[in-house]
């Protein structure tokens, strides 16, 4: 008898261990979140590890075409040149063709442009740089339990209410008070905990997302659909384990 209730017990709080399995990314207690000020809100994308640049390079301000990784020079205002991607490695380091490697991360496209063409001028007369990213994307949860969508990124300045709203919304399941911006190297990231539920919280939302960015609203606790789904567990189980002592009894 003594094994038949130890099992029950077990089964029990087996059965009652969550009543939201659909959570993601919960902190601990006193976990240090990231703060969200004015000075430290990302107005312009930066360029961060692991992003793919596609960059073309111009003479005389953009009038001459130059395939500096073909080595030739080809004429005209146009062109598409090489589609040679370069990739900003761990180090925020990018290695580009006669000059090297060249520290990028942290800079906006602009800053990067303009700190390439000022290198560039020892090689070339009056170079003129086009740089884009081309492997932005974002992972937005809504609020929906585990489902997740996806989103490239093919502007600058796309903020997180933008790609919030591009990718549905927040789903009816989701707490507009409760969002997550998890950002940067998943073993030590930042947090940056959004209320988009008033006027005054929207704000926060107003930050620019970045290169694998993770937007989590976390689902409600629908805990009538839960509770009666562990009741039924628990009923189904006290039902077998009565079943077992009646029959044990009844031998005895």
């Amino acid at each position: 008898m003594t094994k038949i209730r130890f099992l029950f017990l077990t089964l029990l709080v087996a059965g009652c261990r969550s009543y939201n399995p659909s959570v993601m990314f919960q902190l601990p207690k006193e976990y240090p979140v990231a703060k969200d000020t004015m000075g430290d809100r990302v107005m312009e994308y930066r360029i961060t590890e692991y992003d793919q640049l596609d960059m073309h390079i111009y003479t005389n301000d953009g009038f001459k075409l130059v395939d500096i990784t073909a080595a030739t020079a080809t004429s005209g205002s146009g062109g598409t040149g090489s589609g040679i991607h370069y990739n900003v490695e761990g180090d925020g380091m990018v290695k580009l063709p006669l000059i090297g490697k060249q520290k990028v991360k942290g800079l906006t496209l602009r800053e990067a442009e303009r700190f390439l063409e000022q290198t560039y001028e020892m090689y070339y007369r009056n170079p003129f740089v086009l740089m884009d990213v081309i492997n932005r994307r974002v992972t937005v949860f809504k609020g929906d339990g585990g489902y997740a969508s996806v989103l490239e990124i093919r502007n600058e300045n796309i903020t997180v209410v933008e790609a919030i709203a591009r990718t549905g919304g927040i789903a009816n399941t989701g707490k507009a008070y409760k969002i997550k911006l998890i950002r940067g190297n998943l073993n030590h990231p930042e947090i940056y905990p959004i209320d988009l539920s008033t006027i005054e919280g929207a704000k926060e939302g107003n930050m620019t997302v970045q290169a694998n960015d993770i937007i989590y609203v976390e689902p409600v606790k629908n805990l009538d659909q839960k509770v009666l789904l562990q009741l039924s567990t628990i009923v189904g189980i006290m039902t077998s384990i009565l079943i077992i002592v009646s029959l044990t009894n009844g031998k005895n």
